[in-house]
């Protein structure tokens, strides 16, 4: 592997990341504290960055280093959506079992 191939990896593992994530460009650089010309060319392969820098990615990102250098195909494409269907069945879930604590506890103090 050539260190472009490896730059093309991780640069589009970023973007995936960015996006699935509802980031725009400029909202990741900020978290970033980078430039956004900076981040374009990571994300366009044109440059690297320094571990320091790819800290912050996993840490924004909440994803192991490793993560950043596995090849395409590793995140589904939809996986924010089914991630946000499960976060919302999850809250739906934790709502109606609220819902019984509280109507039981009524009736107990009713009763």
């Amino acid at each position: 592997m050539t260190e472009q191939e490896l730059r093309d990896i991780v640069s589009r593992n970023i973007k995936r990341y960015r996006q699935s994530r509802n980031l725009s460009q400029a909202d990741l650089a900020e978290k970033l504290d980078i430039s956004i010309t900076f981040l374009c060319n990571i994300e366009n392969g044109n440059r690297w960055m320094s571990l320091p820098t790819m800290v912050k990615f996993v840490s924004v990102f909440n994803i192991e280093p490793y993560e950043l250098l596995k090849r395409e195909n590793t995140m589904p494409p939809n996986a924010s959506l089914v991630a946000n269907r499960c976060l919302d069945e999850a809250v739906t879930a934790v709502t109606e079992a609220l819902d019984k604590i509280r109507s039981y506890y009524s009736n107990q103090a009713e009763g």
